[in-house]
């Protein structure tokens, strides 16, 4: 790695940001706690009560209409699927406690008796028909993608169902167990609507609803007729808490118990309370820049893209703020997810000479390459660094930071300009998860890539039944992205989260926040 010429403006950037996140924190934390005196606060110190500050909202209760993991980490409290993954990824029984492959197309599940949605109706395959019929064959639905290879769930009997897909799919117990086949409750939509559901949603989850503010708190109250035995909590409270400082602060004044997303820089203060402490693990989390190729577009041309990938110091952005906790990457397929190509983890190709000289023969003087990087606020230091690296390189970047629901809304609607910073989990832990937004359909809009050889490979990768022959699929496409960028992936996060000692809380590599699995702490 080249010697890095960026550190002195850097570390002057590093004490700016440094200076307003304690000033920022400060006020802000302040007045929360005020505001929430009585409800935050309170809520946290009771031990029945279980409260958890998170950076971003849901999306809405529809678990069909949602695509982001902060959507997913807490519906899963209300929505159950078919199968769960363990905390080892592995697949277990949830509403469906056995399965088999009959033929090439078609699963048949044996489903939970006795179980029943939050308003009493019982659960048959007439709710499973409903719900993955809905989400495959509805095109505006945010998950559809994943399922529209279903063409019909048969309901065998009340409790036995086929699902049958238009061809092989190596991945439908994958799609089983993710936001998008959270089973809804058929006859209650059908006889209230789905507008109704939307304001008192019902699932058979082991918390039910209870009230959402939007962008302050989802409220949700244990289900006592719960399927998998009584739920630990009474209540679980996520708070929407989109500043880090603020989020940090409510830790401390123990309004909440835990925390998401903690900053490198607030890890000692954390940790030097005697009764907080920070918990660290891998997650499938990989940040990057995705580029818009539309024709006429500045980040079409491949030398811009690649003068784009030679001028991060992505090991410098770990070091300095993550503090450490990532791991740099030219892949966003990460060990432990199907697909994988090892050869372009922890690598990195720093060269600003290079990257300059690149952007030259592009035809760009210093100053003329200008273009605008979207990002969600969660992601602002990052993507600070990232902008002055691109400075150096004799780019002009504008930055467009967004509080999560308008980028959430903006990622929705496709209308990014040149480029956005994103962190994008993989809930299906399989490689497609990562790919199937190059395909030329999905592609539309939002990247406009399209690569003949791409699009052939991850269309026979869908329906390869073959796991030696699909890796090898996957393997072949991370190596053209690692010479074409349509994205430049920078590192695999690490989730780093505050606690306080009335929980014990072991982060899931999916993000998930299960609340059962945070237990409340021995007295």
């Amino acid at each position: 790695m080249k010697k890095r010429q960026w550190t002195g403006l850097w570390m002057t950037l590093l004490a700016i940001v440094m200076v307003l996140s304690a000033c920022g924190g400060g006020s802000k934390g302040t007045t929360n706690n005020a505001t929430s005196e009585g409800n935050g606060s309170e809520s946290a110190a009771a031990s029945s009560t279980l409260t958890i500050a998170a950076a971003t909202d849901i999306e809405s209760f529809d678990p069909h209409n949602n695509n982001n993991t902060a959507s997913e980490a807490v519906l899963v409290n209300v929505f159950d699927y078919l199968i769960k993954n363990d905390s080892e990824q592995k697949k277990v029984p949830a509403l469906a406690t056995s399965w088999e492959q009959v033929n090439d197309t078609t699963w048949r599940f044996k489903l939970r008796e006795g179980v029943t949605f939050h308003n009493g109706d019982p659960f048959t395959s007439a709710d499973v028909k409903y719900t993955l019929e809905r989400v495959a064959k509805d095109n505006t639905l945010k998950q559809n993608s994943y399922f529209k290879n279903i063409v019909e769930v048969k309901a065998v009997d009340e409790h036995t169902v086929d699902i049958i897909t238009d061809g092989p799919d190596p991945l439908l117990l994958n799609r089983l167990s993710k936001m998008g086949a959270g089973i809804l409750p058929s006859k209650y939509i059908a006889d209230k609507g789905m507008d109704t559901f939307l304001k008192e949603p019902v699932g058979t989850g082991a918390y039910k609803f209870s009230k959402w503010t939007k962008d302050d708190r989802i409220e949700l109250v244990k289900n006592e007729n719960y399927f998998g035995g009584e739920p630990k909590w009474n209540e679980v409270v996520f708070r929407v808490i989109p500043e880090a400082s603020t989020r940090v602060s409510e830790l401390l004044a123990g309004g909440v118990d835990v925390a998401s997303s903690i900053p490198s820089t607030d890890i000692a203060r954390i940790e030097g309370e005697a009764d907080k402490k920070i918990v660290k693990a891998p997650i499938q989390r990989v940040l990057q820049l995705i580029f818009r190729q539309t024709e006429g577009s500045i980040t079409a041309d491949p030398k811009v893209r690649e003068a784009i990938d030679l001028a991060i110091d992505k090991q410098g952005i770990v070091d300095s703020i993550a503090g450490g906790a990532g791991i740099v990457t030219r892949t966003s397929v990460t060990p432990g997810n199907f697909g994988a190509d090892p050869s372009l983890y922890k690598t990195s190709l720093y060269d600003l000479e290079k990257a300059k000289q690149l952007l030259k023969e592009a035809g760009y003087a210093e100053g003329t390459a200008e273009m605008t990087i979207s990002v969600s606020s969660q992601y602002k230091e990052q993507a600070e660094v990232v902008a002055a690296m691109l400075d150096q390189a004799g780019f002009k970047i504008n930055l467009d930071v967004l509080e999560p629901s308008a980028f959430s809304e903006r990622y929705s609607s496709k209308s990014f300009k040149e480029i956005f910073m994103i962190g994008i989990g993989n809930s299906l832990f399989d490689a497609s998860n990562n790919y199937n937004r190059y395909m030329l359909e999905e592609a539309k809009g939002e990247s406009d890539y399209n690569n003949p050889e791409v699009e052939k490979l991850l269309q026979s990768a869908l329906v390869n039944m073959n796991p030696e022959s699909r890796e090898k699929e996957y393997q072949q496409v991370q190596q053209i992205f690692a010479e074409e960028r349509p994205a430049v992936y920078l590192y695999q996060m690490e989730g780093v989260y505050g606690t306080n000692d009335k929980v014990n809380f072991a982060p899931r590599s999916d993000e998930m926040f299960y609340a059962d699995e945070i237990t409340p702490a021995a007295k």
